[in-house]
């Protein structure tokens, strides 16, 4: 098993990443292979609708990873989306990110686990937790819960780690991403992968 981790935030060593290496720790216990991608701090373009991708199944924009990182996205059993929180939502630079990715990578990412993981001090945590899973639900990508909302609570690191419960989550959430990664890839050898349906594309073009 192998998961990619997207640390969305612009301090690679700052509270998100406190609730990434809480993880990280639960993967290395399990046998999970991990590799993060630091996204956050980098300048990133969001999708412009160009079409680009696909033509070319692959972005147009070729300075800042995206691409780089959908290969490992294809070769990964599951996906950790981690951000800090601003104004009640994930950080722009990682949603542009992730926009691109998920649109220009035309791999099927069917059953493949999601987990959103988000940081703050206060508020604001759960309208982003909802904005980070909508990548996995539109995708096919089954989403790992947690005894909690996947959330951990701090202004700085040393906030972050006192937040028990917070740290708790993490690792239940590791341990529960793991166990249905696994019981999928059993599932797919004994039964195959559930059948996907993609004739029907409706946008009332006709106005009806």
């Amino acid at each position: 098993m192998k998961v990619l981790i997207l640390n969305g935030s612009p301090h690679k060593d700052g509270c998100t990443a406190v609730a990434l290496n809480e993880m990280i720790r639960v993967f290395e216990e399990e046998g999970v292979e991990t590799e993060v991608v630091q996204v956050g701090g980098r300048k990133i373009a969001g999708c412009m609708a160009c079409g680009y991708c696909w033509q070319h199944d692959d972005c147009v924009y070729k300075d800042d990873a995206v691409n780089e990182t959908a290969k490992k996205f294809e070769e990964a059993d599951g996906l950790v989306i981690a951000s800090p929180v601003y104004y009640a939502s994930p950080n722009g630079a990682l949603l542009a990110f992730l926009d691109r990715l998920f649109m220009s990578s035309h791999f099927s990412k069917h059953m493949k686990v999601g987990a959103a993981v988000v940081s703050c001090r206060r508020g604001g945590n759960t309208a982003s937790f909802d904005v980070l899973n909508k990548y996995f639900t539109i995708s096919s990508m089954p989403v790992a819960s947690s005894t909690y909302w996947n959330q951990i609570h701090g202004c700085v690191p040393e906030e972050a780690l006192k937040d028990k419960e917070g740290l708790q989550t993490m690792r239940n959430l590791a341990r529960n991403m793991t166990f249905l990664m696994r019981a999928i890839a059993d599932a797919k050898e004994k039964y195959g992968l559930p059948a996907v349906e993609k004739a029907d594309f409706t946008n009332f073009a006709d106005g009806k």
